[in-house]
């Protein structure tokens, strides 16, 4: 049942490798990127507690030496004070630049071991062992890592591309619904971006893939791993294509900076309500039918997620203050916010040409009900 996507990058190309019981194989996968058989883990402590024991038992197995350090759980993990923390603890641990960082975690993990991988000894190979689906369908691919500054999401990082991804699928069993659904976010934007077929799949087997189809699962994070790669390889460092895979995210970030990058919204939730917000924002300027952001939303609420604005619990600023948040955005080009909009499902495209006014009256409404 396992799945191979080769990223194919001249001079860092790496596999992703995704389906069950890789986490019991990771010893004897990443025995072949070593020189000398010692790696350094870099976890949560909800991780930690779940498969690090399994993951040291893959690496003992294999004769690979580790010691390992669990930062906490949670988005506010990803900033200056855990940064410094993982970059002080490699140093101490003497990790050499042939050596390898395994990043074991969900995205916040992934992003910051990224982060510090690239700057330690101005670049240590890392290998991703992302556990979360929302982490094995975006954040493990593609090279993009990075910590959260107060004054924004994701806005001191450095392109660095692992050399190894394993993608367990069965390890998806352990995630809560809340954060398994909040993944699912992300799976659902590759189909709305550029396969319309991928997403007709999804309105038939996504229950199925919530509720633990194994195959199901394989074949969700196989195809979005493969439209992320084919995009990653077109445009590595986001000059262009690479921009698609925003899709609403700029909705996105200026609601979990007005929720304070808090349990109150989970990423892929804001991923999920971006989405619908971006399709509604193309209806109304006449570049999709209506039909689109009602269908888009209409899987969205038959998948349990969240959907609406007025589905974040607490206060929410007003449509003004949600705008200027946008502008913080690293989408922000020349002053102008770019959007990702849809001339239908599977069929987006980015815009800095979107009418302030028609982005106002979008959230003015959504925060209306």
């Amino acid at each position: 049942m396992q799945q191979t996507v080769h990223v194919d990058l001249p001079g860092r190309e790496y596999d992703v490798v995704i389906g069950p019981g890789l986490l019991e194989e990771s010893g004897a996968r990443i025995l072949p990127l070593l020189r000398k058989p010692s790696v350094a883990i870099i976890t949560d402590e909800t991780v930690a507690g779940l498969h690090l024991k399994t993951l040291e038992a893959s690496l003992d197995k294999a004769g690979i030496s580790h010691t390992a350090l669990a930062l906490p759980a949670g988005e506010s993990t990803k900033g200056w004070e855990q940064f410094s923390r993982a970059v002080e603890w490699l140093l101490s641990e003497k990790v050499e630049r042939t050596g390898i960082v395994i990043a074991f975690g969900g995205g916040v993990i992934g992003d910051l071991v990224g982060f510090a991988a690239a700057v330690v000894r101005r670049g240590v190979r890392f290998v991703q062992i992302p556990t979360s689906l929302l982490a094995q369908v975006d954040s493990s691919v593609g090279g993009k890592t990075g910590i959260n500054a107060p004054q924004g999401k994701n806005l001191i990082g450095a392109f660095h591309q692992p050399s190894l991804v394993l993608a367990d699928t069965a390890i998806l069993s352990t995630l809560p619904e809340r954060d398994f659904l909040a993944g699912y976010g992300e799976v659902v934007k590759y189909g709305l971006l550029g396969d319309a077929e991928f997403f007709d799949w999804l309105e038939k087997n996504g229950p199925a893939l919530r509720d633990g189809d194994m195959e199901a699962r394989v074949h969700a994070v196989t195809r979005s791993v493969q439209m992320k790669a084919e995009i990653v390889m077109r445009d590595e460092t986001e000059q262009g294509d690479r921009a698609l895979l925003n899709l609403g995210h700029t909705f996105c970030h200026a609601l979990e900076n007005a929720t304070g990058y808090s349990s109150r919204l989970l990423h892929g939730e804001g991923v999920s309500i971006g989405c619908a917000l971006a399709f509604e924002l193309s209806a109304r300027l006449g570049l999709c039918s209506q039909e689109d952001p009602s269908r888009v939303r209409a899987h969205l609420k038959d998948m349990g997620m969240k959907t609406d604005v007025t589905d974040i619990d607490g206060e929410l600023p007003d449509a003004e203050t949600l705008l200027g948040l946008m502008g913080q955005d690293k989408k922000v080009l020349d002053g102008k916010l770019r959007f990702i909009l849809a001339r239908g499902i599977g069929e987006s495209f980015v815009t800095s040409d979107v009418p302030r006014d028609a982005v106002l009256d979008v959230l003015t409404d959504a925060l209306n009900g």
